[in-house]
């Protein structure tokens, strides 16, 4: 299957400090992906990474096989959507199709101009007159208008309230399969993700963590519940991804192919969520194992 986004040993680093590291990643066409991660974790980077707004220190990416940025072609085939849904305050929504036509040689009138009037976007009202609900459409109804074969869209939604970021991510969904999109979409919002995204990556620490399809990674992790005990008398081919004790018991979400026959676990399928949160749940144990060492 063709890929639309692949990175080898990827990494960006500012000064001393590594934003992203040895990031490997090869993500599938036609998924809508799910990238989410604690704030710093490095989801901006990558994102900027693959739509050219930055140059890689290490490693290499490739976006719809060519290298991001590299050519007015390359560029007309992603489109990006930041954190801050940009729109031009000073501009009517009619002002703003207009522009996009201007820049954009694949740009699509009719599905624009079709959109925002299905939306309700008055064409003579200026963007800074729109609610952020509208505005955030507005710049999703851009970046759909460009016609890409990738969208990438940093947080957009982030700063709506849950109605609007409904709605939000409703639309994307509809427009993504209406137009046979693979998209990119990085949030902090584990809950948004779920009713989208069929694809995920964990970024933690500047990291990637896991990346795949979420069926199948939902498949392969759950939670075991039983007698305390250590790590090491686990059943063999299970990979601890976080580790909970209280009292006489211990609760471990696992990664493993092979089920486990063994009568003192409990054992429970996750949710994103709990799944998001078990990644992120060994970043602060690897932290707190890294203070600890450092005091020795």
């Amino acid at each position: 299957m063709t890929s639309v986004l692949q990175a080898q040993a990827l990494g960006k680093k500012y000064g001393r400090r590594w934003a992203l590291r040895e990031g490997t990643i090869d993500i599938p066409a036609g998924h809508i992906v799910g990238l989410v991660g604690p704030n710093g974790a490095g989801k901006s980077t990558l994102l900027k990474l693959a739509s050219g707004q930055l140059q890689a220190t290490a490693g290499s990416i490739a976006v719809l096989g060519g290298r991001p940025g590299s050519t007015p072609a390359q560029l007309a085939k992603v489109g990006f959507v930041a954190q801050e849904t940009p729109v031009y305050a000073g501009l009517t929504v009619a002002e703003h199709l207009r522009l996009g036509a201007r820049l954009n040689p694949r740009w699509d009138d009719g599905m624009a101009r079709e959109r925002t009037a299905r939306l309700g976007l008055d064409p003579a009202r200026r963007a800074g007159r729109l609610s952020g609900g509208q505005r955030a459409q507005l710049a999703l109804t851009l970046g759909l208008a460009k016609r890409p074969e990738l969208l990438i869209l940093d947080e957009p939604a982030a700063a709506l309230d849950p109605l609007a970021r409904h709605e939000f991510m409703q639309h994307l969904m509809e427009a993504a399969v209406e137009h046979k999109l693979s998209v990119v979409l990085s949030s902090h919002l584990v809950s948004d993700l779920e009713r989208v995204c069929d694809f995920l990556i964990v970024l933690v620490g500047s990291r990637v963590q896991i990346a795949g399809k979420t069926d199948h990674l939902l498949a392969t992790h759950y939670r075991l519940t039983g007698p305390r005990r250590d790590p090491g008398r686990l059943p063999a081919g299970q990979c601890v991804v976080s580790a909970r004790h209280a009292d006489r018991r211990s609760t471990y979400t696992i990664r493993g192919e092979a089920p486990i026959h063994d009568p003192a676990w409990t054992i429970s399928r996750l949710s994103l969520e709990d799944l998001v949160l078990a990644y992120m749940d060994q970043r602060t144990a690897d932290n707190r194992r890294a203070a600890l060492e450092a005091q020795r």
